[in-house]
Parts: C-alpha cells; structure tokens; sequence
C-alpha cells in the first residue's frame, strides 16, 4: 500500500497580511511599490507593518500621494523602513537596539510604557508568522528621518 503524503505551503508574508485583513493599506502599498514580488520570496524577513488605521492618521492625501507612479522612489523609501532583513520574533525584538533596515538606514528599538516601538510607533497585537516572514503591526507609519544613519555602525 502506498502512502500519499501532501504539504501544503506555508503562507508568504503578504498571503499572511492579507488573509489578517488589517494591512489593506500596506499591500496596496507594496504592489504601488513593486515590493510584493520581494516579501513574497524566500526571505526571510520581518515587516513592522502598519495597521490601516496608522495609514488613516497620516496627513490627508499623504498615502494617495504616494501611491502616484512620480513619487515611487519616496514610497519605496518609507517602505523599505518597515523591513528588516531577517525573521525577528517577539521575545527577540528587545535585543535588537538600532537595527538595519531593508533601505540601509538604522532605525530605534526601545520599551515606552511596557511597550516596545520602533522609532516611536507601538507594536500591536500579536505577531503574525509566515513561511518567509514574521509580521509585527505597529501603530504608526515610520518616516524615514534624517537622524538615522548609513553605513557600518548604528
């Protein structure tokens, strides 16, 4: 007698946010940027993913702005802000201090009110992991500024 064996495939990390329903906003982002085709990869990679309601608290305009062809550079930049190489779970992002994003620039890790955030936007709710990825929602959109920094060190 033969045995059948099936294995279904873990869901990348966009599957996973989509299927969370929270992340509508990021991955029409994403596919604006031609980044889905990255995050669906092998990975892996972590996404401090902003929640729909972090993209609604922008300024008015802001994420329709930056969903225009002519500004795929500026949204590619905030974007890859959000990623971190690699797949970061919950108990190891307080060991992470300044970490270097996908976009090469170093971002703050730190604990506010028993909370963790990353550059100031809180983590929220639990982490969602994926076959290539670990996704943690965050509270806020993470612009990159001009305080963090390129190269070697963080």
């Amino acid at each position: 007698m033969t045995q059948a064996f099936h294995y279904a495939r873990a869901a990348d990390l966009i599957e996973s946010a989509t299927a969370n329903g929270s992340f509508t906003s990021l991955c029409k982002a994403l596919d604006a940027a031609d980044m889905t085709h990255t995050l669906k990869g092998s990975g892996p990679y972590t996404i401090f993913a902003p929640t729909d309601e972090a993209f609604d608290n922008l300024p008015a305009g802001t994420l329709e702005n930056w969903l225009k062809p002519e500004n795929k550079a500026e949204l590619v930049s905030v974007l890859k802000h959000h990623v971190l190489p690699g797949r970061t779970f919950a108990d190891d992002v307080a060991d992470l201090d300044r970490p270097r994003m996908m976009a090469g620039l170093t971002t703050k890790i730190s604990m506010e009110s028993g909370k963790f955030t990353i550059d100031g936007a809180h983590l929220v709710g639990d982490e969602i992991v994926s076959g290539n990825g670990v996704i943690h929602a965050i509270d806020a959109v993470i612009l990159p500024s001009k305080s963090t920094r390129r190269g070697r060190g963080g």
